[in-house]
């Protein structure tokens, strides 16, 4: 596999400077399938990006697509904004029927503009109005999003500039784990609310992410979790879970706080619940805390029809079979696989450290004197799309489709282990500047 011809002259001409995916994987594609994306000249590139959790089963899975097809094909509508229609009848009982009620969940769905970020904003909006309180507690290296309620709540300064005067209201701490090394998090949380002169306000709600993505691929212990259930609890704070990149079985099992036995107050879910990519978020309610008056989180974008059949095709597909199906299972035997493959290769060869869950897996390269993100543009180079996450872009973020084939797997795992040989190999032969 080669390097696509580069990039149209309209890209550089008209699209904003904002851009940034493209700058690392200069190919226009075309055409996606499965896990592999083909670009304009033919280029065939393995997907381990996978829309940035977007695509948890893959590009154009035929279940979804056949779907969506008899839906357009009949005149059924695209857009509804909050009618009762029947794509959103046939979601809301699907959903119900195999994710809420095999794991015990009686939350609300609430269906929020399209963005993850907006589901972020009406989990805080409405923590706030239930429990009368403005702060809100929030992890270093967390990110919720591009919005001003979600980005007051992300760690990365990088994200906040031009906007740091309007970003109040959080208080963050920092998660159990980090390039820093473990932290008791309860323990400050237990100083700062047990102090009445600690100068930080009782919080509205704790928001955190089970496994930070962008922050690096670390991991909350099990044990965290149940501990700040049971704080929240104590404190009647709410606990909300931003499950909008680690959900729909990224982490082997559909929310990723299963495994600890935890049931957060609020969900925020987006990328892969429509199943194909399209817009669409959620946010997950205890019956007892949907306190909104009609219309007082709206949006015009909120009823997106065609991502409510291919999301309902998806569960049919996927998740139909119980708890804890098959296809759960499944990702965390390729999770397992993908796990003994780096410690066998990368591990002791290099230096790297491996963590993660399921099929969201880091490999962390800092102590081992290559760059990510070097590792990636050789990883490119050899018709492979993996990005990097965490504070320097030190981690090599492996997020393939959860329906990857072991061979495209193992494929994928290989070329990374190229790139890191040939960067090693680069820095050997760099010549060292002469001092004085």
């Amino acid at each position: 596999m080669t390097q696509g011809h580069g990039l149209a002259e309209v890209f550089d001409d008209r699209e904003s400077a904002v851009r940034s995916y493209v700058r690392s994987f200069p190919a226009t594609f075309e055409t996606g399938h499965q896990e592999f994306l083909v670009s304009t000249d033919g280029t065939r590139y393995l997907d381990f990006l996978a829309g940035a959790g977007a695509l948890n089963y893959g590009h154009n899975p035929g279940f979804a697509k056949r779907a969506l097809i008899a839906h357009l094909e009949r005149d059924g509508l695209t857009h509804a904004l909050d009618l009762a229609t029947t794509a959103k009848q046939d979601f809301l009982e699907v959903f119900a029927a195999h994710v809420l009620r095999p794991r015990g969940l009686d939350h609300k769905v609430q269906f929020c503009s399209p963005s993850g970020t907006n589901a972020v904003e009406a989990a805080l909006k409405v923590a706030r109005l239930v429990t009368g309180r403005t702060n809100v507690i929030a992890f270093g290296g967390g990110f919720h999003g591009m919005s001003t309620g979600a980005l007051a709540a992300v760690g990365a300064g990088f994200y906040k500039q031009g906007l740091r005067p309007t970003l109040g209201g959080v208080t963050h701490v920092p998660y159990p784990d980090s390039p820093m090394g473990p932290f008791d998090s309860l323990d400050l949380l237990d100083r700062l609310v047990g102090d009445p002169s600690s100068g930080v306000e009782k919080p509205a709600a704790v928001l955190l992410e089970t496994v930070q993505c962008e922050g690096g691929v670390y991991v909350a212990p099990d044990a965290f979790l149940a501990g700040l259930r049971k704080w929240c609890d104590t404190h009647r704070v709410l606990l909300i879970v931003d499950d909008i990149q680690v959900g729909c079985g990224r982490t082997g099992a559909f929310f990723s706080f299963e495994r600890a036995g935890v049931e957060p107050d609020l969900i925020t879910l987006s990328k892969s619940i429509s199943g194909f990519g399209l817009p669409m978020a959620l946010l997950l309610l205890k019956p007892e805390y949907d306190i909104w008056k009609p219309g007082q989180h709206s949006g015009t974008f909120r009823g997106n029809q065609l991502a409510f059949v291919a999301a309902a095709e998806a569960i049919r597909a996927h998740w139909a079979d119980g708890a804890d199906p098959a296809f759960a299972a499944e990702v965390r035997r390729k999770g397992d696989l993908v796990t003994d493959f780096l410690r066998r290769e990368a591990v002791a060869r290099f230096g790297a450290r491996v963590r993660g869950r399921g099929l969201i897996l880091g490999l962390d390269l800092s102590d081992s004197g290559i760059a990510g993100a070097k590792v990636s543009r050789r990883c490119f180079e050899r018709g492979l799309i993996v990005e990097t996450c965490g504070r320097d872009s030190e981690v090599v973020k492996i997020l393939p489709p959860l329906t990857v084939a072991d061979i495209s797997l193992v494929q994928g795992l290989e070329i990374i282990v190229e790139a890191l040989y040939d960067e090693a190999e680069g820095a050997r032969r760099t010549p060292v500047a002469a001092t004085s």
